[in-house]
């Protein structure tokens, strides 16, 4: 035994040391896209997040960053910190599969023999080094996200359940509950996945300290679903909420200061809870211990189960209830156990009193500005976030329910929910502290016709884009359903509820976790993010007859997609090692069937039930395999199971062959299933030397002048900038303004504050004028032809109730115009003096029904602004940008307001600022190396950069620049060539340029490259079956027309190899087509 432990102590860290040289050598050295940037920011100077929040994983992140030699180094201390997490999750993963297999094959110590401990050692490396080398595990290993911290909690805490299982009979053996405990309530400050883990915590308990049987399996899943409710619905917004009942008891009844009642409250819960500790330490007085119990349990707000009082005074009651009938049967150990483990998750969860420390610090990053409880509050619970049904709900098409009033019909409001609660503003420094209410959960959201409601609806998102998917994924035919609307009897078809079912299945179950799993263990078609579609994100064997069936011939798969990085194929061998594993257990005799169905409880909780808990609408802005890395988890474990099937399966068979020779052959071959993976996906997760996030936000900047402001939307054109701010300080003079918040009172305030070296958004309205509820959309009124924005704003704010509607403000015109200072224009730079002609007197707004607030501020900031500080718009923001876009100018990655054009005139180029950043200011991240991955993210963002080159080049040709248009196309293409981000539809552009330019052959071999895709892509598809074919239509359909346009280019400038070469082709496919 103590051989083994040593053995299997060598083994397990050389298992981390692996991984941990493999992450470390992959990983990211700088910001990577989508949410990275802003966690490393948020680590370096412990700023506030996106809701719900991670504060310990930005304690450790800060921690890291303590270490790096400069700020530019910043990013890849954090990311070393993942790396490493990820690392010592692997360590854990080897002991839990050793621990599992030893109970399974070795029941005493006579069986320690060197076969037994070959197997049982190789069975952990096998499962690990598959883990560790798994598609979705390294994706996230390498870069600055939460997945690999809490993966290791997840770990931790499986293998420390295992441990206790060990010495569970032993004194003492509570204290690994308390630290399983401890750990739990410290995950929560990194991500919720891991309290998944309890049931299987539970179950592991159960089956140790019980006979098992078919009822007590069912109560042991029912008690870990409790225990899971209990923390993930009671303790976490229950301590808040209940928190908050004594704040505003204390500050708005009895008149104290903010916090007042926070504080009392928190002596109160741990003098409760030291209480029940003492009272079932000593086990002297039953009632008293029994009352102290209640009252630590109640005052945390575990009973107040969504935040809801009578929920919570009946389970009271009823825990009550159950004490007084069961008091002669209630171990005081347990209740002590219990309390105590309360307390370690309190502690644990603790580490959000860092999100309102700091968020009362008004630092520069502060989403939510949960400084308060009722902040915080907001902040936990992601409310600015929309619902998605679960157990009940409505269907995608149901109408919102009318009702009969004295002017007609209006929609039914739902019913409100909770109060939201912001701190009053004081008019003078006597006025007291005190709380009030601007609003309460499901304002503005009305009640859908019950005709449509429907158990377990997966369909409800009434976006047409996820309509057409719902009906595509779920055949949808509908029943007809009558129902009344405004007084009419109308009828709608809506979906059955088997529809809904097999949406489940076809979209939920199989596309969005299935396919994730087959990337995992089977093989993976490329990185390209997929829809449905045949060519993108699929998963693949390797196996040539099956691959043909799920996604058309290989052989004539074109070469974009055969060479792929994302394309890795494992021949099913570690599906089919984890699924040998899985019999391993069902035949090992009761030890294997228990551990058999502990995993698969983990499996199916970190899987299936996160896909039922998430139940995704269609079009995921990216691909959500990170989820689901704890059910792929548990499958790893299966696949070092999966060497012991085959080792028993051998000696079975092979009875004269030495045991100890077969154990080490069957471990040898086996390693080659986690070598063949490392192989297959080293070169997709391979980031090292990739700077293209922390460059191309640069880029954003750059496009700049000095002071400017800047609006962007999403993820990759905002937490890029706000990292190279925060962390690298650059362009700290540019004030990034994010859209998507500006609608928030709270983004409005912190936008009217000093950043660094910018200056505060000109917005003048008062916080009373964009505190929540207020003016959050406004509606329009033709009552006037026109209005200047001056007037209509004053008519917005005045407290004249004859400039409201119901109460409610409102424009009384849907034409609005801002007069434009000329002389300022010229003054502060915007515009030359030699374009003074070209300037316009006013810009104009056509406004719809109704106006956001985000938009108000952006028309006010103008206002304000008058041409002071230059304003520009993301490239990457959609929309007509409230009819400003003629009114643009490019100047790189973002589009300048300039007070010149016309209405339908388009987009201008500031030409000569244009080629000053994309030449000597911007950077481009390597993506010309070849050795540096570009992933699709990292793809669509050089494809912009390329695009913008086009703007200047051809613009740059129009003004007779020749020289510089050259200079331009050449630079363009040595820094984002072909060989690396292959040439699209877009680059045919570049081909005519140099054409234009008098350099046919360069541009005939980006036609080449354009018009060989084409037709390796239509080769491809038309060999697929005559059925299948509808589907590609729009597919076949585009690279016709780009090869119709090569050839027409081609012709123009007679380039006679080109069109030689590809007419007959394009024939040939109209001719099968029938075009």
């Amino acid at each position: 035994m103590k051989r083994f432990k040593l053995i299997n102590n060598i083994f397990g860290w050389f298992t981390f040391a692996i991984a941990a040289v493999t992450y470390l050598l992959t990983m990211e050295p700088t910001a990577s896209f989508w949410d990275c940037p802003e966690f490393i920011a948020s680590a370096f100077k412990f700023e506030v997040g996106h809701p719900p929040g991670a504060p310990l994983s930005a304690l450790f992140g800060h921690f890291f960053s303590l270490f790096a030699k400069d700020n530019s180094h910043v990013a890849i201390m954090v990311n070393s910190f993942t790396a490493l997490c990820s690392a010592f999750t692997i360590l854990f993963l080897f002991w839990t599969i050793t621990h599992l297999a030893r109970k399974v094959i070795i029941k005493s110590e006579a069986d320690f023999t060197k076969a037994n401990i070959i197997g049982v050692i190789g069975a952990g490396l096998v499962g690990a080094l598959a883990y560790t080398f798994s598609d979705t595990f390294w994706f996230s290993a390498v870069e600055a996200e939460v997945y690999g911290f809490s993966a290791l909690f997840t770990a931790v805490v499986f293998w420390l359940i295992l441990k206790w299982e060990d010495v569970a009979d032993e004194p003492g053996s509570d204290r690994w509950l308390v630290v399983l405990a401890y750990l739990m309530g410290l995950s929560i400050g990194v991500h919720l996945l891991n309290l998944l883990a309890i049931p299987v915590v539970v179950m592991v308990y159960y089956l140790k300290k019980y006979t098992p049987s078919f009822k007590g399996v069912l109560l042991a899943l029912l008690g870990g679903g409790v225990i899971l409710g209990a923390i993930l619905y009671g303790l976490i917004p229950g301590f808040v909420e209940v928190a908050g009942w004594f704040e505003l008891f204390f500050v708005n009844q009895l008149g104290f200061a903010f916090n007042t009642g926070l504080f009392v409250y928190i002596i109160l819960v741990f003098s409760s809870l030291i209480w029940a500790i003492y009272e079932s330490y000593v086990d002297k007085n039953r009632l008293r211990m029994y009352v102290s119990f209640i009252l630590a349990v109640s005052i945390t707000g575990i009973p107040f189960l969504g935040a809801r009082l009578l929920v919570g005074l009946i389970i009271i009651i009823g825990l009550s209830v159950f004490f007084y009938y069961r008091r002669s049967k209630i171990s005081a150990r347990w209740l002590n156990t219990i309390v105590m483990m309360v307390v370690m998750v309190l502690i644990g969860y603790s580490s959000y009193t860092i999100i309102m420390i700091r968020s009362s610090a008004n630092p520069t990053m502060d989403q939510n500005n949960p400084d308060n409880l009722f902040s915080l509050r907001y902040y936990l619970n992601r409310e600015q976030y929309p619902d998605s049904p679960l157990l009940f709900g409505s269907t995608y098409n149901a109408p919102v329910k009318f009702v009969a009033d004295g002017n007609g019909y209006a929609p039914v409001q739902k019913e409100k929910g909770h109060s939201f609660y912001s701190l009053k503003t004081k008019k003078s420094a006597g006025d007291k502290d005190e709380y009030i209410v601007v609003g309460h959960k499901g304002d503005n959201e009305y009640e859908m016709d019950e005709h449509f409601d429907m158990f377990f609806p997966r369909m409800y998102d009434s976006n047409p884009r996820s309509i057409e998917a719902y009906k595509y994924w779920g055949k949808i035919t509908g029943l007809p359903v009558s129902y009344e609307y405004c007084g009419q009897q109308k009828t709608d078809m809506k979906p059955t509820f088997i529809e809904n079912m097999r949406f489940f299945f076809n979209y939920q179950i199989n596309f969005m976790y299935w396919r994730y799993f087959m990337w995992n263990f089977s093989g993976r078609q490329n990185d390209m993010q997929g829809n449905g579609e045949v060519e993108h994100g699929n998963w693949i064997t390797g196996i040539s007859f099956i691959d043909n069936l799920l996604v058309g011939n290989q052989e004539k798969m074109p070469s974009q997609l055969k060479e792929n990085k994302g394309r890795n194929t494992y021949f099913m061998l570690p599906l089919l090692l984890g699924v040998i594993g899985i019999f391993f257990l069902l035949y090992g005799g009761k030890s294997g069937i228990e551990k058999f169905w502990l995993i698969m409880l983990l499996f199916l909780l970190t899987g299936i039930a996160i896909v039922v808990y998430l139940n995704q609408s269609p079009y995921q802005p990216r691909e959500r395999d990170y989820a689901y890395a704890g059910s792929f988890y548990a499958f790893s474990i299966w696949i070092g199971m999966g060497v012991l099937g085959i080792i028993r399966l051998i000696n079975k068979y092979l009875t004269k062959l030495p045991r100890t020779v077969t154990a080490a052959i069957v471990v040898v071959f086996c390693l080659g299933v986690p070598a063949l993976m490392a192989q297959q996906n080293w070169d997709d997760h391979d980031r090292s030397n990739r700077y293209t996030c922390r460059d191309f936000g640069q880029n954003y900047l750059s496009s700049c002048k000095t002071n400017a402001i800047i609006f962007t939307m999403g993820d990759n054109d905002t937490f890029p900038l706000w990292y190279n701010q925060e962390v690298e300080g650059f362009r700290t003079d540019v004030r990034v303004c994010n859209l998507s918040y500006l609608q928030a009172d709270w983004y409005i305030g912190q936008m009217k504050r000093e950043a660094y070296s910018s200056k505060p958004l000109p917005i003048s309205w008062d916080p009373k004028d964009y505190e929540p509820g207020k003016n959050e959309m406004v509606e329009v009124d033709s009552l006037m032809p026109s209005l200047d924005v001056k007037t209509a704003y004053n008519f917005i704010l005045s407290s004249d109730p004859q400039t409201k509607i119901q109460g409610q403000s409102f424009i009384p015109t849907n034409h609005l115009f801002l007069p434009v200072d000329a002389q300022q224009v010229i003054k502060s730079g915007t515009l030359p003096a030699s374009r003074a002609s070209e300037i316009i007197p006013q810009i104009n707004f056509d406004l719809r029904r109704g106006v956001s607030r985000s938009d108000l501020m952006i028309i006010e900031l103008l206002k304000e602004n008058n041409w002071k500080r230059p304003v520009y718009f993301a490239i990457s923001i959609g929309g007509e940008y409230l009819g400003l876009k003629d009114h643009f100018e490019l100047t790189g990655l973002t589009y300048q307001i300039v007070p010149v054009g016309a209405k339908g005139a388009g987009v201008g180029v500031n030409t000569d600022e244009l080629y000053n950043n994309m030449m000597t200011k911007f950077k481009f991240g390597n993506i010309a190396d070849p050795k540096v991955y570009l992933d699709e993210t990292t793809l669509n963002m050089c494809h912009s950069h390329r695009a913008m080159f086009v703007y200047l080049i051809g613009d740059l040709i129009k003004k007779g620049d020749v020289v510089r248009a050259k200079k331009a196309l050449d630079y363009c293409n040595k820094v984002i060539p072909g060989s690396t981000v292959r040439h699209d539809f877009g680059s045919l552009h570049l081909a005519e340029f140099y054409y234009m330019l008098n350099e046919p052959a360069k541009g005939n071999a980006i036609m080449d490259d354009v018009a060989n895709d084409c037709v390796e892509n239509l080769d491809w598809y038309l060999s697929f079956d005559k059925s299948k074919l509808g589907g590609l239509s729009d597919q076949i359909n585009q690279n016709l027309g780009i090869l119709y346009q090569i050839l027409r280019t081609c012709d123009q400038a007679k380039q006679k190899n080109i069109l030689n070469k590809y007419l007959p082709r394009y024939t040939e496919y109209t001719k099968r087509l029938q075009i």
